[in-house]
């Protein structure tokens, strides 16, 4: 029996279509290939020294730190803080020693997110650069903005010292890594500033538990004084506080010893004469005891604030 052979047979159709879909899938692999060895090429345009740009951005490192300077310049510091936080994000090797602009960018960006006000980004940034380039010669600035961001915001001495903490801690890491710097220098007085105002603060509570009889407590506060505050200018009042609470307590001994140390370092004190006054009232001088807490303690902070001088 004779077969009708078709002349295009079923299995050619097949065949043509498996081999025409084969070759697209390969050239579309093919073209996947050539597309990646091309982008790490484009990548290399963000390196320090190209000239081109980065694909993310239209401009070159150079041309963006310019720019995000004219903008700090100008008064802009919202838009200089992203610009240089563009500059960072997008070529982070731009760090050639003649160039190092990914490094100054995330400096100027703390420091311009200082300057619009926007503390907790100036905060964010600053330790982001201390934790990457705490060497570095602009190390000092990003101390000095992230203390600046806390100082700007501390509260009066009747009022949560959260602020003042943090101002504290982050001039003093400022004051002690980089004494010689400019903003070391200029910080000192600012320094001084916040420990007072922690030092008013333990007052203002040592005299309200003082004014209710609570001595304990207030003993308490006023020892914090004296041994965490003695350069403020609050120490004086609270050698005095602590001879009025060691009188009331009938712990005499303490009470002279308190008054012997205010007498012996601010003899023209008010506070001093006060103190001699009450202890003169029940027949006491003042009398120091150098194994007393208060006499080691102060003698501590001596040393060691002789020692940080040093």
């Amino acid at each position: 029996m004779n077969r009708k052979i078709s002349n295009n047979p079923t299995g050619c159709h097949r065949t043509h279509d498996r081999f025409a879909m084969t070759k697209i899938r390969g050239l579309s692999v093919l073209a996947g290939l050539a597309i990646a060895s091309v982008l790490p090429l484009a990548g290399c345009s963000s390196w320090p020294g190209s000239a081109t740009s980065s694909i993310e951005n239209p401009d070159p490192a150079d041309k963006m730190f310019a720019d995000g300077n004219t903008l700090l310049n100008n008064g802009s510091f919202k838009d200089a803080a992203e610009k240089f936080e563009d500059l960072e994000r997008n070529y982070p090797f731009s760090n050639d020693p003649a160039k190092p602009y990914a490094r100054k960018s995330l400096a100027l960006a703390s420091f311009a997110y200082y300057k619009a006000g926007d503390y907790d980004n100036a905060i964010a940034s600053g330790v982001r650069f201390i934790s990457i380039h705490a060497g570095s010669e602009d190390a000092p600035l990003a101390h000095h903005v992230v203390a600046m961001s806390y100082y700007d915001q501390m509260q009066d001495p009747h009022r949560d010292q959260a602020y003042t903490v943090k101002a504290v801690e982050w001039f003093t890491k400022l004051v002690r890594q980089f004494p010689n710097d400019k903003f070391a220098q200029e910080d000192q007085n600012r320094l001084r500033i916040a420990k007072d105002t922690l030092a008013a603060s333990e007052m203002n509570v040592g005299r309200f538990y003082l004014s209710k009889h609570n001595y304990l407590a207030a003993i308490n506060r006023f020892k914090t004084v004296v041994t965490q505050h003695q350069t403020t200018a609050q120490v004086e009042e609270a050698l005095e506080r602590l001879t009025e609470c060691y009188m009331a307590l009938g712990i005499k001994p303490e009470a002279q010893n308190a008054a012997a140390i205010l007498g012996h370092n601010y003899p023209d004190s008010r506070w001093y004469k006060d103190a001699y006054a009450l202890l003169k009232s029940d027949g006491l001088e003042p009398r120091e005891d150098s194994s007393s807490w208060l006499s080691k303690a102060w003698k501590n902070t001596v040393a060691t604030l002789g020692g940080n001088a040093g």
